[in-house]
């Protein structure tokens, strides 16, 4: 609301809305706890492509890193994977933003049902802030930033020269780079 006043939650009595008042709060309370779950799952399946994203990445500047054809690739792989870590880091803290929202209105919501079961879940899990549970979300923001470390010491390993020159495998003989003999061997 624009003029500064908090919005209600519960805009209606049941002497104003009518009989189905109650019927009526907890469908919408199902829906919206529903809706909460959705956003956790939703929330999974991004984690679950940008970490493929990710591990095809590092996957690709191996495979670039170990060819003869390194040159500036060993670069801009580190960058997008950088790009693509920072937005999944963004979008983990989106979700967790929004989550939190939701949760405080099915809080709400709760105090107007004959129990308040999300409420006292939270309130038993001392609010993530104790030692029986902590938020998923404060933990899987952790994984995007190890790749965002993980892609600077990449770049700055490809800027520098610092990746040897793969010498390329002539798979069309016998020996493999395994059972090949050492050059220098006895």
């Amino acid at each position: 609301m624009g003029d500064g006043t908090k919005p209600q939650l519960i805009r209606q009595t049941k002497e104003s809305y009518g009989d189905s008042f109650k019927a009526d709060l907890f469908a919408q309370y199902t829906h919206y706890v529903e809706s909460a779950e959705k956003i956790s799952e939703r929330r999974v399946v991004a984690n679950n492509y940008l970490l493929t994203v990710n591990a095809l990445l590092v996957t690709l500047y191996g495979v670039i890193a170990a060819s003869k054809y390194h040159t500036y690739w060993t670069i801009l792989v580190p960058v997008a994977g950088l790009l693509v870590a920072v937005t999944w880091h963004r979008i983990i803290t989106s979700y967790r933003g929004l989550n939190t929202v939701k949760f405080k209105v099915i809080h709400e919501l709760e105090q107007h049902m004959p129990a308040a079961i999300y409420d006292y879940e939270w309130d038993t899990a001392q609010r993530g802030k104790g030692k029986v549970y902590h938020p998923l979300s404060h933990l899987e923001q952790w994984i995007p930033l190890v790749f965002i470390i993980l892609y600077i010491v990449l770049a700055v390993v490809g800027g520098l020269g610092l990746v040897p020159e793969g010498k390329p495998i002539d798979v069309t003989k016998p020996e493999s780079a395994a059972t090949a003999p050492a050059e220098n061997a006895p």
